[in-house]
């Protein structure tokens, strides 16, 4: 069960923090912070990512080993970046149409699956 939830908390996380990050691009993008000033846009990001924080700190804390948690520290950080990846394609494809998927982001995708095969080994 603790595995789940860290799963569903580093999920929403990198939700919050794919926005935080590239959600400024699109706002961009959609003309609302043209104007705006450069420490504007960086307020706006880290209040976002304040609430990544607020799910990724108890992601970890739940989903470690040493803290009666499934994880080791390196599989906690694979799946995390798995997690970020993936999100960031599906945020990419959803709110930047322009960039397209190419073989070498497929092959790149294989190489994480393979990752994260190789890191939960025994």
């Amino acid at each position: 069960m603790k595995a789940l939830y860290t799963i569903i908390l580093l999920i929403f996380s990198n939700i919050f923090m794919t926005f935080a990050w590239y959600g400024h691009l699109k706002l961009q993008e959609m003309k609302i912070t043209n104007n705006w000033p450069l420490i504007g846009v960086i307020l706006l990001s880290w209040s976002m990512a304040f609430f990544e924080y607020s799910l990724q700190i108890p992601a970890n804390r739940i989903g470690f080993q040493n803290n009666g948690g499934p994880f080791s520290l390196v599989q906690l950080k694979v799946i995390q970046e798995v997690i970020t990846l993936i999100i960031f394609a599906v945020f990419t494809m959803i709110f930047f149409q322009g960039e397209t998927l190419k073989w070498n982001h497929i092959a790149a995708a294989i190489c994480l699956i393979l990752a994260v095969y190789f890191v939960f080994m025994k």
